[in-house]
Order: structure tokens, then sequence, then C-alpha cells
């Protein structure tokens, strides 16, 4: 297979419409992608992108509208027929199976394994194969072993292994290091300049947009609001043609930090994984009254131990936590006395009751105390509704009356909800993780000025996130996390993304 020889082709949807009962998730898309270039898809959440390419794929059948492969409509009834026009489609979460080798992996991608693998000979054919594309991965090692940006690698390959001309981005930069994501945008834009490929990339990374796609197709509750050169357009106008006429929050201005008061110290802390192994390993921390500090790293270096340590929803192993000064296990009269707040990643997972109403997941730091407490065993549900009614409208949550199911809510209602709760009274000590992740662009920049609001006001904020564009424009500090350790530390002023992206991935 000699990919010189090979060449992308354009792709047009025309009239695409999609509904899923009385619900319209697509509404007469139209969307050209001509030959040869980087096309991004921007949107909401909500706003049919899934739904579109979902379509494409034939994941979702369409209930009008059609499919032109350089101008020729295709009929697409399933995955099996988008591979065999040379559609292909790299998800946002990693396919590979662990165990197995990349070689492994690419040959049992292929449709057609025979019953008796003569690896030697698919080997050889994969050797020719990496020798005409611009990604080099180790056949033989698993991908267990692979760095994140190795693993994408691979799942790129896997696709142009099956001879894809026309690519499918989702989000495929989310657990990269800037300097991975760049690599691997750059090759694929490499490959389109050469016309070896086509690609559709959808994102959330304005940045990105603007230093490799050609064109962009907007969504906004189904519709396509219109496609536009990425040269014509600026960040700040992309975004406002996603959310129309919503207003977004501005991030509000940064104060002086002034030398608060140590309120979160870890010392030589230490916490075991799910499996016993170390996942925090010795690692060192004061955080001040009125300073974000923002932790940054790869998926799975101990982030989430690291919370759920802090939180009290995992025992320590090791080392000490201190809050004020005094030692913290993250007991409930702990947090209540010390005023430590908590916004966890999956907030409706692991901060909220699902099947409880809204009301009542406001009222659970005080649920068991006056004002809604009488006695020991008489909750008072009248004043459960009058502080949920304050806190919506404080907190701008979206909720048809307090008694609604927090199952019911979008996800950036539920975050407002959680921060209602968390930041609804004066908080020492904020631990956050990924607070935005998967929300809309209203609703980042909503939760985003309620953070730096908190800072404002003296709060200590720890933010663990995996998305550095949100760690620099929130963080006063910012600690680099990896295998566990902390590997560096820098200020915002001298941040520096190749240095941060080279201790992310662990040099």
């Amino acid at each position: 297979m000699d990919v010189s020889q090979d060449h992308a082709f354009g792709v047009s949807v025309k009239n695409m419409s999609k509904h899923f009962g009385d619900f319209v998730a697509l509404d007469a898309v139209d969307m050209h992608i001509p030959a040869g270039t980087f096309h991004a898809l921007l949107g909401e959440n909500g706003a049919g992108k899934s739904t579109l390419v979902k379509c494409m794929m034939g994941f979702y059948h369409k209930n009008v509208g059609s499919i032109h492969i350089d101008g020729a409509e295709q009929h697409i009834t399933g995955p099996h027929d988008a591979h065999e026009l040379g559609l292909g489609m790299v998800y946002q979460h990693f396919t590979l199976v662990p165990s197995m080798t990349v070689l492994e992996n690419l040959v049992m991608n292929h449709p057609h394994i025979p019953p008796v693998i003569n690896w030697d000979q698919e080997r050889h054919k994969l050797e020719i194969f990496l020798g005409t594309v611009p990604f080099k991965v180790p056949l033989d090692k698993r991908t267990s072993e692979l760095s994140a940006g190795e693993k994408q690698k691979t799942e790129i390959l896997k696709q142009l292994y099956l001879n894809c001309r026309f690519l499918i981005l989702d989000e495929p930069t989310s657990v990269l290091t800037p300097q991975e994501a760049d690599e691997i945008l750059g090759l694929i834009r490499d490959m389109a300049n050469h016309n070896q490929l086509t690609v559709l990339m959808i994102t959330h990374k304005f940045r990105e947009v603007l230093a490799f796609a050609d064109a962009v197709t907007i969504l906004r509750r189904g519709k396509n609001v219109g496609t536009f050169s990425v040269r014509d357009l600026t960040a700040e106008e992309m975004g406002h043609m996603m959310i129309g006429a919503e207003p977004i929050r501005e991030l509000g201005s940064r104060k002086k930090l002034t030398g608060g008061d140590i309120r979160l110290e870890l010392r030589d802390l230490q916490i075991n994984n799910d499996s016993g192994e170390r996942a925090i390993k010795a690692v060192n921390l004061s955080l001040r009254g009125g300073e974000i500090v923002g932790i940054a790293g790869v998926s799975g270096n101990g982030q989430i131990e690291l919370v759920e340590g802090l939180a009290g929803q995992r025992p320590i192993d090791g080392g000490e936590i201190f809050v004020h000064g005094t030692p913290y296990r993250g007991t409930r009269a702990e947090i209540r006395n010390h005023r430590v707040a908590c916004l966890p990643e999956e907030p409706l997972k692991n901060a909220c009751v699902a099947s409880m109403s809204v009301a009542e997941n406001l009222a659970f730091r005080h649920f068991d105390i006056w004002p809604f407490c009488q006695g020991e065993k008489w909750l008072k549900r009248s004043e459960f509704t009058r502080h949920a009614a304050e806190r919506i409208k404080t907190y701008g949550i979206k909720t048809r009356s307090p008694a609604m199911r927090m199952s019911e809510l979008s996800g950036g209602n539920i975050q407002r909800t959680v921060l209602a709760r968390e930041l609804g009274e004066p908080a020492d000590v904020l631990i956050t993780a990924n607070p935005v992740f998967g929300l809309d662009f209203a609703a980042v920049a909503d939760i985003h000025a309620q953070i730096m609001e908190a800072r404002n006001h003296g709060t200590a904020v720890l933010l663990v996130s995996e998305d550095l564009d949100e760690l620099l424009e929130l963080s006063d500090r910012v600690i680099v996390i990896s295998d566990g350790a902390f590997v560096h530390e820098t200020s915002r002023q001298d941040a520096d993304l190749s240095v941060i992206g080279q201790r992310m991935a662990g040099h």
C-alpha cells in the first residue's frame, strides 16, 4: 500500500436532518469539505456535532439529506460502508487493546483477517506502510506502555492503514501535551497539504482551529450558522457565533496577591490507587488564601487520587494534610469547620445524588443543622425550598423548580448547582478538578468567572486540570504532576509551554 499514490477526496453533506422522537438534533445542515483541506467543526454541547459525524459514519441513520463524495451521492447504511468508501474516525477516548502490541492492534483492526496470521508477512506489510506516512510508532511495544501521544498516533494509523482518505477527529488532543498536540496536528496538516488526506476535526480549542484549520463550520442548536475561512475570524467571533445572543460572562480582573495565610499544606503526602500501588509519591505543597495553584498533567498521573484524598474520599497512606495549620482528614466535621469546598470531576457521579432534587442536593452541607433541621430528626422542607430558590437565582441555575431531579439538569447547570452549594457561603479552600470538562462555551466562561471571584475574595483554590489553556488563564502558579510526583513549578508570568509540556511527558 503506497499512500502517496492515493489521493484525498472531498465530502459534502446536503440538507442533513436527524430527529430523536420530537427532538431535532440536526436541522437541514449543509457542509462542504474540499479535498485536501483541514476543516474544523465547532459548537456547544448539544449543537449537533456528534450527531452530524455519526450520520456521516453510518452510526445514525439520517431522516433527511444526503452525503456526497467527490460529487457523487453515496448511501452509507453503517460504519462498514463508511470504511469501504474511505471514511474513518478517531474517537476522543482510546480504543486500543492495552495488552496487545501496536503491531497486533493494527493487524487485528483490519476487516479481512486470515484464520491463521502470518506475523512476519504482516510486519513486512506494516513496515512498508509506515515508510509512506509521517507517523512513527514502536510496533513491538504494548499499547499500555505507550505515551498518550504514541497512542493517538496509533489510533490515526489504524485508520490510515485501512486506506482512509477522509479522517474525522473527535477532540483529538484532549489528553496530549502541547508538544504532542502540535506535532500530531502538524503531521496531519502536512498530509492534507500534500492531498493525501482530508480532515474534519471536532474541537473546543480555538487555538488549534486558528493554527491548523483552513475553514470552520459552526453549529448552533442543530443548525449551521455558517462556514468561514479561518483567516477571517478571531476566537472571540467564533465563540459568539457558537452561543448566539446569550451573553458571555467576563472572567473579571485578577486582584494582586497580598501574601495571604497558608490555608492548605501537604507534607510528604502519599496516596495509593485502587490496586494498592503508590499514585501520589511524597508531594509537598503550600497554598495561600487568595491564590489559584493549578496542577497540570496528562491524565492518569495521580490527579484523581490526589483530589479524592483531599476530599476525604480516599485514605491517606503516608504524610500529612493540614488546613489552617491543623491536621486534616476530610471528615464531614472538618470540611464544615475549616470551610473546605470541593468541585470534583464528574459532579453528577461524585458530588450529587442524581435521583434527589436540586433543593436536597443544595442542602447537603447543612441539612442536619438549624435552620434545615429542627431537633435531631425533623427536616424543614420549607427551608430547603427557600434556600434553593435563593441559590438558583444567585447562581443562574436553569431548572423548572427546586424539586427537579439533578439527573434532569444539563451538565453546566449541574456544575452551577454544585458551585452554589460549595461556594454559597465563604470558603477558605476550594479543591476543583476539570471543572468545565464537556461544558459549552457560555458555561465554561461562567464557571471560570466564579472560580476567579472566589479567589479574589480570599479563597485558596487548588485547580487540577488537563487543559493547559484553562490553567494558564486562571492560575497564579502552575505545578506539573508526572507519575505521582510534582516535577516542575512556575509562576503564571514565567510559564513556558515547551517546558511544561516536556515535564508532563516525563522528560
